[in-house]
């Protein structure tokens, strides 16, 4: 029994969780694909300093529109995105979980739906149906990959508002086409005029190249980003957008008034303007992710294609079989994230000591496995 089954809360969140990890004091701890390494000193150092003078002025509100923010950000997008965007193109917000509430708010709502192509990120449907918005669960294949022909007959039977693709996907890690993107863009608009929302929240560990270009001549694309991942700054809660100056415009009918605090806005603007630095320990991550897919599949485990920081392994016996293996490996010390994947767990990709304690650990755990087949 839930302790709100008592109050009336709306038909569409009974029985429903909410989102969260784990959050265990252990010595290794790879599930929520968190950057592992500290922001450096001279960053740390930024920030204070670029704090220190937006606290002058905390008894005013901050920049509303977040202008200098933005700006900053489509510099950003169009160093690295090869496309170019101006702030006109960009909206930030507190995490690119806002930047998704936000965006239903504006396309979805009662009465309107959402598509997304499952197992992806969880965090889709879950404020598709807070926002009242109606939540489809689309295919994928075997592999993971979305199967095109079903998705598409999806989109031309349910028309929905909204379609999510995630690449690199959360929790598989593979990335998604181009030419899937644009067909699945095309059905969109063919069954309906519709929203077609990229999450490109780990597109900075991917082997290809940000989906940004797509943008042009296709007003109804959105390509959301988060800080979180690749700038080391999950703490921060800062995720932007970019797209159509029209649709820039239209998720402000919904934003809160100076929902962008000066001391995020700030802290953001220093860390942009470290990016290189940043940057350099994304490499990092790849090297570390690719040698745990290696390694891993020579230990003997199957292991999903991955563009992002983490790494999607299995296979076990079904949920049952993949919690136990969760357990066991958190009884080794070493905490991965079981994210209801019938048959797989999911590792974040750590500091090079934090990936050799993981990999002792599940070479430990095959051996118990094939002990037990054998028994």
């Amino acid at each position: 029994m839930s302790p709100w089954d008592e109050l009336p809360v709306r038909d569409e969140l009974r029985g429903k969780s909410p989102y969260g990890a784990p959050q265990l004091d252990v010595p290794v701890r790879l599930n929520t694909n968190e950057n592992p390494y500290p922001l450096p000193e001279p960053l740390v150092e930024r920030i204070v300093e670029r704090v220190r003078e937006a606290a002058r002025n905390l008894n005013r509100y901050p920049d509303r529109d977040a202008v200098e923010l933005r700006t900053e950000l489509a510099k950003y997008l169009t160093k690295t995105g090869k496309y170019a965007v101006g702030v006109e193109n960009v909206w930030a917000a507190n995490g690119s979980n806002e930047v998704i509430q936000q965006l239903l708010q504006t396309f979805g709502g009662p009465g309107r739906t959402a598509i997304g192509f499952e197992p992806s990120y969880s965090m889709h449907g879950l404020i598709s149906r807070g926002t009242g918005t109606g939540w489809i669960s689309g295919p994928r294949n075997e592999d993971f990959t979305i199967d095109l022909v079903a998705a598409e007959k999806a989109i031309a039977e349910n028309r929905p508002e909204v379609v999510f693709i995630t690449t690199p996907n959360n929790p598989t890690g593979n990335a998604v086409p181009p030419e899937t993107v644009l067909a699945l863009y095309e059905a969109a608009q063919a069954a309906k005029p519709s929203m077609v929302v990229v999450d490109e929240a780990y597109i900075e560990f991917s082997h290809g190249d940000s989906l940004l270009p797509l943008l042009e001549g296709r007003p109804n694309l959105v390509v959301s980003r988060t800080m979180s991942k690749a700038f080391g700054a999950a703490g921060l809660r800062l995720g932007y957008l970019a797209a159509h100056p029209a649709v820039v415009d239209a998720v402000q009918l919904v934003r809160l008034p100076y929902h962008l605090s000066a001391v995020t806005q700030a802290t953001a603007l220093a860390a942009l303007e470290h990016t290189d630095t940043l940057l350099g320990y994304v490499e990092q991550l790849k090297a570390e992710r690719d040698r745990l897919v290696a390694e891993l599949r020579a230990i003997g485990y199957d292991v999903t294609e991955s563009d992002a920081n983490f790494v999607q392994f299995g296979r076990f016996d079904g949920s049952a079989g993949s919690h136990e293996a969760w357990q066991k490996i958190l009884d080794r010390g070493v905490l991965v994230r079981d994210n209801g994947v019938p048959g797989w767990l999911r590792v974040s990709a750590g500091t090079p000591e934090e990936n050799d304690a993981f990999l002792d650990a599940v070479r430990e755990l095959k051996k118990d496995l094939e002990q037990e087949q054998s028994a």
